[in-house]
């Protein structure tokens, strides 16, 4: 992983999806510390009545919503002097990643939707704190290249992959035996198939540790979110997909670990508030005040560890699969969830029909080389409409 240190200075920041549930605890870290942090631009999807209350607090010089339409809604709705630039659409987006005065692009649009902006701020030298792990998985190897031609870093914001370069630091890389993702298992952890087959988009939504965005938490529910971490480790940190390992760690207290060839097991703990890893994503190398409770040892209790169930967890192994083809497939199989998640939200199919159209989407695919970023764009696109002609079975 390419990173810098850096001198504390006041940071200039672009939050793009500011009113999911990354943008709002980077804003909380940001408001914390004035003395480092400027918020400069804000993007949000629908949104529009938080990111109204945003700009208020922060007064940024540029927003950016998903259309004209929210555009318009939106300059309706402000008053008063120095109001911020107001955008819309992918230009929109990618203007608030690629401003001159920008110093940090926090990207944490939820989706393949979060792929351009952010690539476009590595084009344009910006150090990026990574929250949309689609980034990677899409298009891990374009992104890399194009962050070392830039001298850029791209720092983990993903509590799981914030532990393993936490856990990495001060080690080589050689002496690296394993690192082992954690999962919190989510709400279905202990159902049964049978039981799965009867889950409703309600109970999915009830994520027993983190607070998250609906897509997530469905992905956590399914460990789809799991297996896409594993082939964002797999860019993030170098390594072979045989040297990641997935364990259900159902307390959410070890973040995630990194086991040497000395037999020793470094891991990164806390209680489970994506403050952490955001300011520790902003802030690198340096640790500062959240605000957060400490975690209380004495009173966590025993921390339990258990191997994933690939079979209960198909869309864990249908990554896997993905990781280890390569090329255009980890692509596929983002596209393909997308539109599999988004059907079982607006409750079109069942909770385990998600990983079984997810599988004839990838079967259909002939995993190409993806060597520049509009392949992996065709092949987002191929998947989404493929996917979204198989929902008719359902």
């Amino acid at each position: 992983m390419n990173t810098k240190t850096r001198e504390d200075k006041v940071k200039n920041l672009s939050i793009l999806g500011s009113t999911g549930s990354i943008g709002v605890n980077a804003l909380k870290v940001a408001r914390a510390h004035p003395e480092r942090y400027r918020v400069l631009a804000l993007s949000a999807g629908k949104n529009i009545s938080l990111l109204q209350n945003q700009i208020e607090t922060f007064k940024p010089k540029a927003v950016a919503v998903l259309n004209e339409s929210l555009a318009m809604d939106l300059k309706k709705t402000l008053t008063g002097s120095n109001l911020p630039e107001i955008l819309f659409g992918p230009e929109g987006f990618k203007h608030l990643a690629t401003m001159d005065e920008i110093d940090t692009v926090i990207s944490a649009i939820t989706g393949a939707a979060g792929l351009m902006p952010t690539y476009e701020g590595i084009r344009a030298g910006k150090e990026i704190a990574l929250a949309n792990k689609e980034t990677m998985v899409m298009a891990g190897p374009l992104v890399l290249r194009e962050a070392e031609k830039q001298g850029i870093s791209i720092l983990p914001i993903d509590s799981e992959h914030s532990a393993i370069f936490q856990s990495l630091q001060g080690h080589q890389k050689e002496d690296v035996k394993r690192i082992i993702l954690t999962a919190s298992g989510g709400p279905f952890r202990n159902l049964s198939l049978k039981e799965m087959a009867r889950v409703t988009a309600a109970q999915a939504l009830k994520h027993p540790n983190w607070e998250m965005g609906p897509k997530i938490t469905i992905d956590s529910a399914t460990m789809m979110n799991k297996g896409l971490e594993i082939i964002e480790a797999k860019w993030l940190f170098n390594l072979p997909i045989e040297q990641i390992d997935v364990l259900i760690h159902p307390q959410s207290i070890v973040h995630s670990m990194v086991e040497y060839r000395d037999g020793s097991v470094i891991s990164q703990m806390g209680i489970p508030d994506m403050m952490i890893p955001i300011s520790y994503a902003l802030s690198y190398p340096r640790h500062i005040k959240t605000g957060l409770p400490p975690l209380e040892l004495t009173k966590v209790g025993p921390l339990n560890f258990e191997k994933p169930d690939l079979t209960r967890f198909k869309c864990l192994a249908l990554a896997l699969k993905a990781a280890s083809a390569g090329g255009s497939m980890p692509a596929v199989l983002n596209g393909a969830n997308e539109i599999a998640v988004d059907a079982f939200l607006k409750e079109k199919i069942g909770f385990l029909d998600i990983p079984k159209l997810i599988e004839q989407t990838m079967a259909a695919h002939k995993t190409h080389p993806i060597d520049q970023i509009d392949s992996v764009m065709d092949a987002d696109k191929w998947a989404r409409e493929r996917t979204t002609a198989n929902l008719i079975e359902y």
